[in-house]
């Protein structure tokens, strides 16, 4: 008979891997993945650290890698999806489809790009000066979680050759699909340059927003690019958990409140930091610097696999009031104090406001 006290009891598969990795763990709000500390990670053959942010809900988590100059990733192959960010540095990945054929491409800052589910791949760093720096989120919690197996999940011989996409895919080139604003999409692998990638126009989402939804190696994560002009701000909205929000250019802030709240969360943001809204949590961006500010927002359920009916009806009305049964604060809806407090911040910076064509001024500047 099983003695009671070792029997497994309430427990959660993916963090019980995680402490076994040996890897050091950080948990927080809001984190600088750039000052994140890494140790040896036998697995990948390289340093590495777990990050679990506390809006991470339940299905999705993320990793960093770091290779030392000139180092490589041991071989890897997962039946889990990873949407892998690049922090810092140059390099390049190997891809094997199932057919045998290698596709490789180079990397570099602020590159996007997607593993085909299951495929063997391998990270290189090309710099012998230099280390670089990887962010992968994965929907690896609910992979290990639901079968519990690491061998099914790490030593799976099947492939899927839907996912691994046209061969065009893996040089950065891609399809648009278009929607509409807010809907339209690229499909691709590889995104070389997230930061100088061409956004559309999503007025709707606030003042001169752009926004381009991405279809990575037709994966069920979910990617998003949105810009601020400067001296501008998104419209608060609210969500599920899971969206990992990672900023690429620019510098400002988020406010994140739940309803009914009295203060607000606050989280700075410059490239490499990258927080999670809880479920339900009202958020905001604002762009306090003097040039565009861009992010990046990677989460389980894209716009062509919803994957739960929370995020197939996010996606249906995130741009719609909640006046009108949407996710939105419209800014004549908001709390004065948010205006009020972004007017100061750019103050501080010297920059100019060019809010005046969606937001009465004039009472706050009187004050």
């Amino acid at each position: 008979m099983t003695d009671p006290a070792d029997s497994k009891f309430l427990f959660d598969p993916y963090l019980d891997w995680t402490s076994r990795e040996g890897i050091p763990t950080v948990e927080d709000f809001g984190v600088d993945l750039l000052k994140v500390e890494t140790k040896p990670w036998a697995r990948f053959g390289v340093d590495g650290a777990f990050v679990h942010l506390k809006g991470r809900g339940d299905f999705v988590s993320q990793f960093v890698i770091d290779l030392p100059p000139g180092a490589k990733t041991e071989p890897q192959q997962h039946m889990s999806e990873a949407v892998i960010y690049v922090l810092a540095g140059h390099g390049s990945t190997t891809i094997e489809t199932h057919d045998g054929q290698s596709h490789s491409f180079e990397w570099g800052p602020k590159s996007l790009f997607a593993l085909p589910l299951n495929a063997k791949y391998q990270h290189f760093n090309g710099s012998g000066q230099d280390r670089a720096r990887l962010s992968s989120t994965t929907d690896l919690p609910i992979v290990l979680n639901l079968f519990h197996n690491e061998d099914f999940v790490f030593a799976n011989p099947f492939r899927f050759p839907e996912r691994e996409g046209q061969e065009r895919f893996f040089s950065g080139e891609g399809d648009f699909i278009p929607k509409r604003p807010g809907r339209h999409m690229w499909e691709t692998n590889f995104v070389p340059d997230l930061a100088g990638f061409e956004l559309q126009q999503w007025d709707q989402r606030g003042a001169g927003s752009s926004n381009m939804k991405f279809i990575l190696a037709d994966g069920t994560m979910h990617a998003h690019s949105s810009e601020m002009p400067v001296g501008t701000y998104k419209k608060g909205h609210r969500h599920g958990a899971d969206f990992h929000v990672f900023n690429v250019t620019g510098t400002g802030y988020s406010l994140l409140w739940y309803e009914g709240d009295d203060d607000y969360v606050r989280v700075d943001w410059h490239h490499g930091v990258v927080f999670a809204p809880p479920d339900g949590m009202y958020h905001q961006h604002y762009n306090t610097g003097p040039n565009p500010a861009r992010y990046l927002a990677v989460a389980l359920g894209s716009l062509r696999y919803p994957f739960t009916e929370s995020k197939m009806a996010l996606f249906k009305g995130v741009d719609v009031s909640v006046r009108d049964g949407g996710a939105q604060i419209e800014y004549e809806h908001q709390d004065p104090r948010i205006h009020r407090t972004y007017l100061e911040e750019l103050r501080k910076n010297g920059v100019e406001s060019r809010m005046g064509d969606h937001i009465d001024e004039r009472p706050f500047e009187e004050a």
